[in-house]
């Protein structure tokens, strides 16, 4: 039997406010669409067990941005969220934040029009409005977690995750921390399961979500891609890919996992199935802060990559040779499963 407050949550509706204005390539989105545990279609309809009802305005399936009411219809409901008029309400956030103090004229990026002035608002004033309103903040995929491709040295525009705008230490009206979900792009699964568990917090039927110091969700972030990575065996014996196609370690051919958070080669992409290491690419780091910069060039070994091979070198060629002698000791049966008159297993003949 739903309990009390199980009946409650149900009947309380969330609107999920996804501005996907920031600079990206909206393949967050994208990857969404493909989430299975759950997917974005059993949030939407809200067909999990106390999931409180859910208006999704999210530019890839919203009706209203189609033909006849067109972008003012869906930028109305942000329009509502800015005046107060939505409670609760979870901000989505998908792109980098570029800096718009840096030039004296035009901006960067924006996402709508102001109908007071009919000129573009950017997507930082969106940001400035909204999530000080806001129940929670979700900044998905490395762009808006980390500042990704766009905040890469050298950039024009000074781009940068949600935490490096708001601050590292910004707390939503409901004290949420912002919570990060990175990648490039996300792992459907890892979004569709942290908005769950948003839902279920924001209703009562949750604790607040934990996160790591880089308000990654802890459960899907707190091991590294070489301790789920089916190859992680090869690592401990020395036993390098120098090729691609090789099932084999590949960390000698640039492959960060031993250091990287993320949990893609354990969870699979769709169904468990494929995964960078998985598949036999390389881990980049795309779930770290420090990408991409710190994880260049990408198809190099890795800086501490040439110590730790070297010292599992040894361990490992000698722990692979004492394999190779229990192995063949192994896999012989024992010498008295033979037929004959004589019993040699051990035991004393009481017939």
């Amino acid at each position: 039997m739903p309990t009390a407050e199980t009946l409650k949550a149900e009947e309380t509706l969330i609107h999920v406010l996804w501005m996907n204005a920031g600079l990206s390539c909206d393949g967050d989105s994208v990857a969404l669409t493909a989430s299975t545990q759950p997917s974005i279609e059993e949030i939407a309809l809200g067909a999990l067990p106390g999931l409180p009802k859910v208006a999704v305005h999210w530019p890839l399936i919203d009706f209203e941005c189609g033909p006849r009411g067109g972008a003012d219809d869906f930028l109305e409901w942000f329009f509502k969220a800015d005046r107060g008029e939505l409670e609760p309400f979870v901000l989505v956030v998908e792109g980098s934040i570029p800096n718009e103090s840096l030039k004296d004229e035009g901006y960067w990026c924006g996402f709508g029009n102001n109908p007071d002035t009919g000129q573009p608002m950017t997507t930082s004033e969106w940001l400035d409005r909204l999530a000080p309103k806001a129940t929670a903040v979700v900044a998905v995929g490395t762009c808006a977690t980390y500042g990704g491709i766009h905040a890469m040295a050298g950039n024009p525009t000074g781009a940068m995750g949600v935490p490096d705008y708001l601050g590292w230490e910004w707390r939503s009206k409901a004290d949420v921390p912002i919570v990060c979900v990175p990648g490039c792009p996300i792992h459907p699964d890892n979004l569709s399961e942290t908005l769950t568990y948003l839902l279920y917090m924001a209703t009562g039927q949750a604790p607040m979500i934990p996160l790591d110091e880089a308000l990654r969700p802890t459960w899907l972030f707190g091991a590294t891609v070489h301790e789920g990575c089916d190859r992680a065996g090869y690592y401990e014996q020395a036993d390098f890919a120098t090729e691609y196609g090789s099932p084999k370690c590949i960390v000698k051919l640039g492959c960060w996992g031993p250091v990287v958070k993320c949990n893609v080669p354990k969870r699979g992409w769709i169904n468990g199935v494929g995964g960078c290491p998985n598949v036999g690419g390389i881990c980049i780091g795309c779930t770290m802060p420090g990408f991409p910069d710190k994880f260049m060039p990408f198809m190099d070994e890795p800086p501490g990559g040439h110590f730790s091979t070297g010292v599992i070198g040894l361990y490992g060629t000698a722990i692979r040779n004492l394999r190779r002698i229990t192995g063949r000791t192994v896999d012989k049966e024992p010498k008295w499963r033979q037929p004959g008159k004589e019993l040699t297993t051990g035991a004393t003949r009481t017939w």
